[in-house]
């Protein structure tokens, strides 16, 4: 590797450590990474320990090892969760843990393998984990999804190269999308969450109680409740810590009224779920809940995703992202929801985030409900952007605004 990759991949470290997670010294980190970024988890717990981590601790996995199991084990191992480490994440949480998650994902390892058990699967994980799912989403702990590359996710962004070349070309990307091959990377950061806050900003001070999104394949419009509010990618943990949970971020996003979701929407790049694509599918809403749906690829696994449970059907989250913008301006498709989403406007079925909601983190089940919060084991962002999407706010007294224009902000 060159002087340059290896300058770059220290700034996207540093960016990971100081910017993402903001380590606080006295502070354990978990990382969750795939066992072929072993080289690159080495770096950030160096460099987490020279923050002042009080311990970094590491949950290494292996996809091909999630694809035997799938074929291999019997229905009731598919339903088998380790109580112990469901109960050791929630411990780690109550002691303000960071959470890294290094997310390297073959957008292809599971297409041949049976959807009604990947399904299973993912639903048993999703139920153990529940509980600590709510640190995540109420933003309670600091946490990261940060991406590394793999040869088998490279070459399904680049099929045209060799692997070493596709490869070296997504690390690339990552450091053109996270700005980490400038000089000042933290510098450039902290003006780029001002400028998204700002977006943010404008929009509450707007109060619209609904956006009517118009494009090729969607007519579709989502209400909001007067207690739900536009956050950036910009948390404050329980300690009040400030924190970026998503390296890229381009978004501005909120929560919708649960039941106020009417209409079509189209998706605008694939989504890849849990190592399958789905692609070029279509989501009908009445009064929240989807009603119909298609799927030119991927359909089972798209069923299956909205039948986890009741509030799979609902939305979760509506986030705001312009078309002129530096991951949607490498005309790239990622195949990675982490990078996608922040080229596109997109929505997220499943859970929706306590950070949107005036006093959220100290409200009860009972009154997040009461103003349309919706409750899911899953959270699942899909792109729905385009440089012909059109939104509109309207607001309590009907007026009427433009708020993007051909993809972007007006």
């Amino acid at each position: 590797m060159n002087q340059a990759f290896e300058r770059n991949l220290g700034r996207y470290a540093d960016l990971i450590i100081e910017v993402g997670l903001n380590l606080q010294k006295g502070q354990e980190l978990m990382i969750s990474a795939p066992i072929t970024s072993y080289e690159f988890v080495r770096l950030i717990t160096e460099k987490a320990y020279e923050a002042g981590a009080l311990n970094v601790l590491t949950d290494f996995y292996d996809d091909e090892l999630k694809k035997i199991r799938l074929e291999k084990s019997a229905e009731e191992g598919l339903k088998a969760f380790p109580e112990w480490k469901a109960k050791g994440y929630i411990e780690m949480a109550e002691n303000n843990v960071a959470l890294l998650n290094l997310a390297a994902p073959n957008p292809s390892l599971l297409r041949d393998s049976d959807p009604t058990r990947v399904a299973m699967l993912n639903k048993t994980s999703a139920e153990a984990m529940k509980d600590f799912s709510a640190y995540i989403g109420g933003g309670k702990i600091s946490w990261l999804i940060a991406a590394i590359p793999t040869v088998e996710w490279a070459q399904t962004v680049f099929p045209d190269l060799s692997q070493e070349d596709a490869f070296t070309k997504l690390w690339e990307n990552i450091f053109y999308t996270t700005r980490t091959d400038q000089e000042n990377t933290v510098e450039l950061w902290e003006a780029h969450i001002d400028d998204l806050n700002k977006n943010a900003q404008r929009l509450n001070e707007g109060k619209y109680k609904k956006l009517h999104y118009k494009g090729p394949g969607t007519d579709l419009t989502i209400e909001f409740h007067p207690k739900t509010k536009w956050i950036s990618a910009q948390f404050t943990n329980d300690k009040g810590i400030p924190f970026v949970p998503n390296l890229p971020t381009e978004e501005v996003f909120s929560i919708p009224n649960k039941y106020g979701v009417n209409g079509l929407v189209s998706s605008t790049k694939p989504l890849n779920y849990s190592g399958t694509l789905i692609k070029n599918f279509s989501l009908t809403f009445k009064e929240g809940k989807v009603i119909d749906y298609t799927a030119e690829e991927g359909y089972e696994t798209l069923k299956n995703l909205l039948g986890t449970d009741e509030g799979a059907s609902y939305l979760g989250e509506v986030a705001l992202v312009p078309h002129d913008s530096p991951i949607s301006n490498t005309n790239i498709v990622f195949n990675n929801t982490l990078f996608d989403e922040n080229a596109s406007c997109h929505i997220a079925l499943g859970r929706a985030l306590s950070v949107c909601v005036e006093d959220g983190k100290t409200m009860t089940p009972e009154q997040l409900q009461e103003i349309g919060f919706n409750e899911s084991m899953i959270h699942v962002d899909f792109m729905i952007g385009s440089s012909q999407l059109d939104i509109d706010g309207e607001k309590a007294d009907g007026t009427i605004e433009p708020i993007f224009k051909a993809g972007d902000w007006v």
